[in-house]
């Protein structure tokens, strides 16, 4: 038989509260609801998947949370705060960061420089201290490079501190993404396809660099991915969309083998095939 999972439940942890909760969230452009009450509860350490087909409303979910759209209904709870409401920068703030799937870098700006401007969010001094360059705001400025140094180190990137960040491979483009976006020291880390372009090569590098940063700076981590490879090979749960909705959540082997999710991405014709082999197996194993 087929796996199936509720929807209508959502894990319990031993990690206590959910960092993220997020209940009835809808949002509608014109008549069309590109996102169809979602929810969906993250706990402290989780590494989460959110897949679907293109167009399945999953960048939309990250743009609400993140404060670029503003949700039409529903509730955005981080560390038990209400988010829906709230600017980027004030999210951003609270913990929480993002990579994009078209990699957003500052293109004509140092590898040195993209990081240390993600860490002027804990600056420190006023804008008079950056006007009249005193003492105060010319030792937060060492204190910052020094900072995106070490962190260019981790990442593996500090040989290429002074490189235009254009000209990196792509690669490392979307590794500095990843550098740039934890240098605001977030809780939460949403990556919007990070395997996107890449060569399998590349891929195997990400998925290494996901568990050490994760373990590295104590990250809870969503995931939007179309390889099923690093979505399957790394994370614990996954909940997938079709048309706005929820359509399933469970582990990778109950994702996998779920007859809605085979259905959202190949059609229904692959879905009854994939049910009659898994009744064939099931035959086979028993007899």
């Amino acid at each position: 038989m087929t796996t199936q999972t509720s929807l209508s439940t959502q894990p319990s942890s031993s990690n206590g509260h959910p960092l993220l909760e997020v209940q009835g969230l809808t949002k509608e452009f014109g008549g069309l609801k590109a996102v169809n009450n979602f929810d969906i509860s993250i706990y402290p350490g989780e590494l989460v998947g959110l897949i679907g087909p293109n167009g399945a409303g999953k960048t939309t979910v990250f743009n609400l949370i993140t404060g670029i759209y503003v949700a039409t209904r529903g509730s955005i709870r981080f560390k038990g705060n209400q988010l829906v409401g709230l600017q980027p920068h004030e999210i951003t703030r609270m913990g929480i960061a993002r990579t994009f799937q078209n990699i957003r870098l500052f293109p004509t700006l140092t590898v040195l420089d993209n990081v240390r401007i993600a860490y002027h969010t804990h600056a420190g001094y006023s804008t008079f201290d950056a006007i009249v360059h005193n003492r105060h705001y010319q030792k937060a400025e060492k204190e910052l490079t020094e900072k995106a140094q070490e962190f260019l180190s981790v990442f593996n990137l500090h040989t290429r501190q002074g490189e235009i960040a254009k000209n990196l491979p792509y690669g490392e483009q979307r590794r500095l993404e990843i550098a740039r976006a934890l240098a605001a020291s977030p809780q939460l880390l949403l990556l919007d396809e990070p395997a996107a372009g890449m060569n399998p090569k590349e891929v195997v590098s990400l998925m290494d660099l996901i568990h050490f940063i994760r373990e590295r700076f104590n990250l809870t981590i969503l995931l939007i991915e179309h390889q099923m490879r690093v979505v399957m090979g790394i994370c614990e749960r996954i909940t997938v969309m079709d048309f706005g909705e929820v359509i399933a959540r469970g582990t990778p082997e109950e994702i996998q083998n779920n007859e809605k999710v085979i259905e959202a991405y190949l059609g229904r014709g692959a879905a009854a095939l994939s049910q009659k082999l898994q009744e064939k197996r099931s035959h086979v194993a028993g007899s």
